[in-house]
């Protein structure tokens, strides 16, 4: 680390207005994100003064280079912080680094060596998912009962259609076309960009049975296609709902078939089906 004259600004002499005013205000970030890179440059502060022996006074931009940016990245590996930890701390010095070049162009040539720094590499995990054994035992559960029909229909359209379950809960009654003989649900996905996902006639059949039954003459009318009534108001299912049943029939399935994951959540339905 050099030590020498210092020509540059002191390296944290902007860190009030990058986290007051730039990120809130400027940039609209959240209070969230905001804390975390208070936190990263916390970390950085400490990492400066602790390890490498410079006041933070002293300190300056021309000293954050590749090789200090590298230290410090060991030095939270050796905090035991996880690789995408890790990744976060260096993309908000990042941040904070181009943020001061648009304020001073004199630090341009630093922003752009540090933004060279490479991230850590991510460990590729295993995405678990749910055995066809498995998934049968699961969808076996729900009794012939109004709200197992419910349960098993919400279950099967998750699997098939391999939606998220904010579009399934999201879908009007309207949006399911199951004349004809290319059936398919209409899906509002992020965005607000709808699609048209296919169904297969099995689960054509499954969803004309529920909705005979939950949207018949009398029923309560909402056009949402699943729903819950809670003191007689109308409104959209939880998807914390939908995670408790799923949870619940995925361990009593597990007591008759081992291959069931211990932990099941709807979002390995969607994998589940892509896999």
């Amino acid at each position: 680390m050099k030590n020498n004259h210092r020509s540059t600004p002191r390296f944290f002499s902007m860190t009030y207005e990058f986290l007051e005013v730039y990120l809130p205000k400027q940039c609209g970030r959240s209070p969230h994100t905001v804390e975390s890179y208070r936190d990263s440059l916390s970390l950085f502060r400490r990492y400066i003064l602790n390890i490498i022996g410079i006041s933070i006074g002293k300190f300056t931009f021309e000293e954050c280079n590749r090789e200090c940016l590298l230290g410090f990245m060991n030095y939270l590996s050796e905090l035991k912080s996880k690789p995408s930890t890790r990744n976060q701390r260096l993309a908000a010095l990042k941040s904070y680094l181009i943020f001061a070049a648009d304020k001073d162009i004199s630090l341009q040539s630093i922003a752009l060596e540090v933004r060279r720094v490479p991230q850590c590499r991510m460990p590729k995990t295993e995405k678990t998912i749910i055995p066809e054994d498995a998934m049968t035992a699961i969808l076996q559960q729900p009794s012939n009962t109004k709200m197992g029909l419910r349960d098993l229909t919400i279950m099967i359209l998750l699997y098939d259609s391999a939606a998220r379950l904010s579009e399934v809960l999201g879908l009007n009654v309207s949006d399911v076309v199951i004349d004809g003989e290319n059936p398919y649900i209409r899906v509002n996905g992020k965005g607000s960009k709808q699609r048209i996902v296919p169904i297969s006639v099995k689960t054509v059949a499954h969803l004309a049975q529920y909705i005979s039954v939950y949207h018949a003459k009398g029923s309560s009318k909402t056009d949402l296609l699943f729903f819950t009534v809670i003191k007689k108001v109308v409104g959209m299912m939880s998807e914390g709902n939908v995670e408790r049943f799923i949870k619940e029939y995925a361990r009593k399935a597990k007591s008759s078939c081992s291959s069931v994951p211990d932990h099941v959540h709807p979002h390995m339905f969607r994998r589940t089906r892509a896999t």
